[in-house]
């Protein structure tokens, strides 16, 4: 299992949207500026809940087809123990490996019950969810590739294992944030350092923002604030 970050700083990312947290990663240069993130096939599904953040706990599903005997796939209670050696706060990321996926939803209000219980903060699936006016009034942030109304034959088939959801690799323990805006993966070794980066970038748009209500915007400082915001450069 990956290293965990101070409780504070888990406080501090949750305060924060991803997209300042993003701009703070790039700085650090540990990563592509064009991974880290999933697209825009999962989307967030309650934005005026706050950031999610939190520790993934992987799985794996399919949902289109039955057994081959019986009617129906049962719960599997490996799955709640593996749940239970993730550390809290837990974030549940679901690769639906069907093509096309979200043929079912494993994610509803029960299975979002269960995983309150198990100190889930938040869900993270390619695949469906459903019974979305229940859930989100347990507020439990839900980001998915689509809505469908039955569970179909959903079911976690493995678990811990790396996934992938909307282009974004996500392994077990990696720290996890989601909001409005959707969702993207954290480095470990770099996230105590973050919310001090995010803080001068804040500080950054202020002063741009400054300078842009005045009643004459002046160009040439203007392009000195971006230059030495590194944004720009001029021409010697």
């Amino acid at each position: 299992m990956n290293a965990r970050v101070e409780p504070a700083v888990l406080d501090q990312l949750r305060a924060e949207s991803t997209c300042l947290v993003a701009s703070a990663i790039e700085t650090f240069g540990v990563q592509l500026r064009n991974v880290g993130f999933a697209d825009s096939t999962i989307r967030c599904l309650f934005g005026d809940l706050s950031p999610m953040v939190g520790y993934a706990a992987t799985a794996r599903l399919r949902s289109a087809n039955p057994p081959m005997e019986g009617g129906n796939y049962y719960g599997r209670v490996e799955w709640w123990r593996y749940l239970q050696s993730v550390p809290a706060p837990r974030v549940v990321v679901i690769e639906d490996v069907d093509a096309p996926a979200g043929r079912g939803a494993f994610i509803g209000e029960v299975q979002a019950c269960v995983l309150q219980g198990f100190g889930c903060v938040g869900v993270v699936t390619n695949g469906a969810c459903r019974d979305l006016p229940q859930v989100r009034a347990m507020g439990l942030p839900l980001f998915a590739g689509n809505v469908a109304i039955s569970h179909a034959f959903a079911h976690v088939f493995d678990f811990g294992s790396p996934v992938e959801v909307g282009h974004l690799r996500v392994a077990s323990g990696d720290l996890v944030q989601g909001d409005v805006h959707g969702v993207q993966t954290v480095p470990l070794a770099i996230a105590a350092r973050i919310p001090a980066v995010v803080d001068i970038i804040r500080e950054r748009r202020r002063r741009v923002a400054a300078l842009c209500r005045a009643p004459e915007l002046d160009i040439d400082r203007l392009a000195l604030l971006m230059q030495e915001f590194g944004i720009i450069q001029m021409s010697q």
